[in-house]
């Protein structure tokens, strides 16, 4: 059998760590300022999972809820006012956001030194150039987390990242590139060609593409460390709910091959909220350093 890749586990690790560097810190802690736009079910527990994890370490967060029917020009000013608000070290505005906001342009309104989503030009550019400073998007970090955690080998091996979106596929591939990391990078998406092919020779294999049971056991190598980012609802008659939650990769026909995997839920979902809280530490102390 495979080495499970603990999410739950890596990810309370993760705090227990930020909650120590935060102890030996006297005055006001961190601050995150979390904005939520209308009342998705989804991003409503997604915002108050990461205000309990957020409490449980010693950071503040602060919730603004605005409605359904916010404009541009409504959100752009909670931006601004939390952009000069000393007190908030990091900005989150939990997409997705309703269909009428620009997701791109709220991103960027963000200042870079707050934005710990790491989605802005600013801190894809600095990831781009290697730079220290750089938020990077916390759903790739975890990943990378979970890889250099688990004892996976990353130097001149293989990666496949099925998937280019702005919140995972792209800064993920500029991470597992990165000298000290060191891998060669393969980025696959709806238009390549040959898929199967290219995934059977991944040394790590990621799946990210937000349809489930993607990847199929004759897609993946031997030995193979895969990754699956992928949460997925489908439908399961024996469940209460009437479904349950399956990945992008059919874990039970998969797992056997692999040397590392992760299991959904349980892998990188707790990666991301970690991460979030590991950027708001990190702009925290930034500031400090500065003054």
């Amino acid at each position: 059998m495979p080495n499970l890749i603990d999410g739950n586990k890596i990810s309370e690790e993760i705090h227990a760590e930020l909650s120590e560097k935060l102890a030996n810190i006297s005055g006001r802690k961190p601050c995150v300022a979390l904005i939520r736009v209308g009342d998705d079910p989804a991003s409503v527990s997604y915002v108050a999972k990461k205000s309990k994890v957020a409490a449980k370490i010693g950071i503040e967060s602060r919730l603004n809820i605005l409605p359904e029917t916010t404009t541009q020009s409504e959100l752009d000013a909670l931006i601004d006012k939390l952009n000069s608000d000393d007190g908030v070290d990091a900005i989150l505005v939990q997409a997705p956001l309703p269909k009428h906001l620009n997701e791109q342009a709220t991103f960027n309104r963000v200042a870079a030194s707050k934005d710990v989503d790491g989605f802005s030009f600013s801190n894809l550019g600095k990831l781009c150039q290697e730079n220290k400073t750089a938020f990077v998007a916390c759903t790739p970090a975890g990943i990378i987390e979970l890889i250099k955690r688990s004892g996976v080998e990353t130097k001149g091996k293989k990666a496949v990242v099925i998937g280019r979106s702005l919140i995972v596929g792209k800064p993920l591939a500029l991470l597992l590139m990165q000298k000290g990391i060191d891998a060669t990078v393969t980025v696959c998406h709806s238009k390549s060609e040959n898929l199967k092919e290219i995934c059977k020779e991944a040394d790590i294999l990621i799946a990210a593409v937000g349809r489930p049971l993607t990847v199929t056991e004759d897609m993946v190598k031997e030995g193979a460390c895969v990754i699956d980012v992928g949460i997925n609802r489908i439908p399961c008659a024996e469940k209460k709910s009437g479904y349950r939650l399956v990945g992008d990769v059919d874990f039970e026909n998969v797992a056997s091959k692999c040397s590392f995997i992760t299991p959904v839920p349980g892998g990188v979902g707790p990666m991301t909220v970690a991460m979030l809280m590991s950027n708001t530490v990190k702009s925290f102390l930034l500031k400090q350093d500065k003054h």
